[in-house]
């Protein structure tokens, strides 16, 4: 077993002058930073009262389990002789809200797949369930993530 370390920095930048004295008197503004990477801005899911012109970490996680399905396809792809030449993912996701928590019942990635020849089809499509199984961030939510895979060829 390997054991892989990460490490950022969240900075909540919502003080509008008197911190959380009511659910109404804050922002939800935050930054986030690693080293070496651009800042991200984040904030709260607009019905959360957060900005919608910012990345919320409901969308960040559709973002990790598409970009981390992706990267585990273009691996099974090499594997298995597929020529991957585009690749593009539409994820959706559903949050249940209960009260005041809630959860994710199911997300669903839609990657579709350019393949650089007919043969390709048949495995490009197949790789999927391998490539799933392989996704580390997939591999650790409790919850569904369903695909519905489309392959196609380059240039028909």
């Amino acid at each position: 077993m390997t054991d892989h370390h990460y490490a950022l920095d969240v900075i909540w930048q919502g003080d509008r002058g008197s911190g959380t004295s009511g659910y109404r008197d804050y922002d939800r503004d935050v930054l986030l930073r690693a080293a070496g990477k651009p800042d991200l801005l984040g904030s709260a899911d607009t019905p959360f009262r957060g900005d919608g012109s910012r990345w919320n970490p409901e969308e960040l996680l559709l973002a990790a389990l598409a970009q981390c399905h992706l990267l585990s396809y273009l691996h099974s792809a090499v594997n298995h002789g597929v020529v991957v030449r585009a690749y593009t993912d539409s994820p959706v996701g559903t949050m249940s809200q209960v009260g005041q928590g809630g959860r994710f019942t199911s997300v669903t990635l839609r990657p579709r797949v350019t393949v650089a020849d007919d043969a390709m089809v048949a495995t490009a499509q197949t790789i999927h369930a391998e490539a799933a199984a392989n996704c580390f961030i997939a591999a650790s939510v409790n919850f569904p993530v369903l695909h519905e895979p489309e392959v196609v060829v380059l240039g028909a």
